[in-house]
């Protein structure tokens, strides 16, 4: 165990490359942000950043590209930031749900479209693209043009792209990218349905 001396010598090393990393990384840029893997809480960490930039008085973007059959409780809470919020749950559910593919591929092209707009627009610093990786896994949308499309957004908006499945192609060019790991899950393991609050 390190002495209160040898810890505050090792707090000042870190402390001194710490100050050198960021005057050497002063940079700043619209980020492509992708959220994929099998585990849960892509929506959620990516909610996390829209309130996050709502907080600082940023106008924001929320298409949903799967989920849209029913009210998410987000959109409930988000509602209190009218002027700063779009929302639109463009989905008509689970795929399984549906069971129409060519349905489905309409509802994620008129999300598209619908996205562009916000990607377009410099007054948007944020824009959440949900479950959109679904939408390209399942081919309802071409990774080209989505990658197209993100090429079209202003310098300074971020962007993210949610969903399993992420290709490879747009993992490419995203700059931060996160991988949620399943490890255990109450519905696999426990037969424990979707929650209030957890899940929805």
């Amino acid at each position: 165990m390190l002495s209160d001396e040898q810890y505050r010598q090792k707090m000042q090393q870190r402390k001194a490359v710490q100050a050198q990393r960021l005057a050497e990384r002063n940079r700043e840029k619209g980020l492509i942000i992708v959220h994929t893997g099998n585990g849960k809480g892509k929506t959620t960490a990516a909610l996390g950043m829209v309130v996050r930039s709502l907080g600082h008085g940023y106008r924001v973007a929320i298409i949903q590209f799967i989920k849209g059959a029913w009210e998410p409780a987000e959109k409930a809470v988000l509602s209190h930031w009218p002027e700063q919020l779009a929302f639109h749950a463009m989905g008509e559910g689970f795929t399984w749900e549906t069971q129409d593919r060519q349905r489905d591929i309409a509802h994620a092209l008129a999300a598209w479209e619908l996205a562009l707009t916000y990607l377009r627009n410099p007054e948007y610093r944020l824009v959440l693209l949900d479950e959109i990786n679904v939408a390209l896994k399942l081919e309802y949308l071409a990774v080209e043009t989505v990658l197209a499309g993100l090429s079209q957004k202003p310098a300074m908006t971020h962007v993210i792209l949610t969903g399993r499945g992420a290709p490879a192609a747009l993992i490419e060019a995203a700059d931060l990218v996160t991988e949620m790991t399943l490890v255990k899950h109450p519905f696999r393991e426990q037969g424990i349905k979707a929650q209030p609050g957890i899940e929805f």
